[in-house]
């Protein structure tokens, strides 16, 4: 169980990181230079804004549900921070070693969506109402094609268990892997590993699998441009209105969180979990040098440092999109879900499901 303190403690201390970087990333990306006044090139700010929120008075609307209110911040968090329960560090390092993980995953980080409606009820706010309802229409859409995006990768691994499916897609593979996943191709690149062994080249439509999945993990975190619950042209500030002081915080801290999450889920599912991406190429063992043997401290390092690296390639890609794409209206947003983004991920598990016959 070590490896849910370590998850809690990266996730905790990306929240230190994740704010400071998206603020100079957005002030890159519009010509501008972010914090710079407090601490050398503005390193100091977040500490400043956590003194700020810590003096501010913990204010509850008269008219508020004070239970449902006060509530909704902690349901938000447990169940955001619950999700790293299941994930795979390294080789020997998981929090739970659950075999049904991935069910286990997506289930509890829908609780989330309980927690908002409390939130934007409970503040007896018409601003923070609407803010929660487009909330929750928007996640449980957003999940339907998120559950197919998940269930393509389960369905090639063939396995709920997260760290199985971390297995699968190095040189420690029990399976063997061919390339393309297709055996008829006689390849078989299971020494070779680095990428020839992620999920995205096992079946290569995963790779669009994993374009879906990002999308909807943007509208499942309220990112931009699907950060409609929380647009403040029209709705102050969503379900978080009437939040101050450290419960605002702790509504930030969660959307963080989330952040990284499904960047871990999205690494792990498609992109070879803490699997080294370099391969091994003939006599040059680059897969067997920057991957450890499991039980060893060197395999644990290169699997902390390949799935974070490959984690937060993702997050400044998700602060990438937001500084870049406008937000998107309620119209388009559905109709991308309903429309565009479902109906490829059933056709994606369809293929994934003949994928898989051919492999075996």
């Amino acid at each position: 169980m070590l490896a849910l303190p370590i998850f809690l403690g990266i996730s905790v201390g990306f929240v230190v990181v994740g704010v400071y970087l998206e603020r100079k990333v957005s002030a890159f990306i519009q010509d501008r230079l972010g914090p710079m006044e407090v601490g050398k090139f503005g390193l100091l700010q977040l500490i400043a804004d956590l003194l700020k929120l810590l003096q501010k008075e913990d204010i509850v609307p008269k008219a508020a549900d004070r239970k449902l209110f006060l509530l909704a911040p902690m349901v938000i968090f447990a169940s955001v921070f619950a999700g790293y329960a299941v994930l795979p560090l390294t080789p020997d390092l998981q929090g739970a070693t659950a075999d049904v993980g991935v069910f286990y995953l997506m289930a509890i980080v829908s609780v989330d969506v309980i927690g908002i409606l409390m939130a934007g009820w409970g503040s007896n706010n018409k601003y923070s109402l609407f803010g929660a309802m487009r909330s929750v229409a928007q996640i449980v859409s957003y999940e339907i094609p998120l559950g197919l995006t998940i269930l393509c990768a389960v369905m090639i691994c063939q396995t709920l268990n997260l760290q199985d499916i971390s297995f699968q897609q190095g040189i420690y593979a029990e399976e063997t892997n061919y390339l393309f996943g297709l055996k008829a191709l006689g390849v078989d690149v299971t020494n070779w590993g680095g990428f020839f062994s992620w999920n995205i080249l096992r079946n290569p439509f995963l790779l669009i699998a994993y374009i879906i999945f990002f999308i909807t993990t943007l509208a499942e975190s309220n990112r931009a441009p699907f950060d409609l619950p929380e647009g403040e042209s029209e709705l102050v500030g969503g379900y978080n209105t009437e939040y101050s002081g450290m419960r605002f915080a702790l509504l930030m801290l969660s959307e963080y969180a989330m952040m990284l999450l499904v960047s871990f889920l999205g690494a792990i599912l498609f992109l070879g979990s803490w699997n080294t991406p370099l391969p091994n190429i003939g006599p040059v063992r680059l897969a067997d040098w920057t991957s450890g043997l499991p039980g060893t401290v060197w395999g644990n390092i290169t699997g902390v440092f390949w799935l974070f690296s490959k984690a937060m390639l993702a997050v400044l890609l998700q602060m990438w999109v937001r500084w870049t794409f406008p937000r998107v209206r309620v119209d388009q947003m559905m109709f991308l879900c309903w429309k565009v983004l479902t109906p490829v991920g059933l056709i994606l598990l369809l293929i994934s499901g003949v994928w898989r016959l051919l492999m075996v």
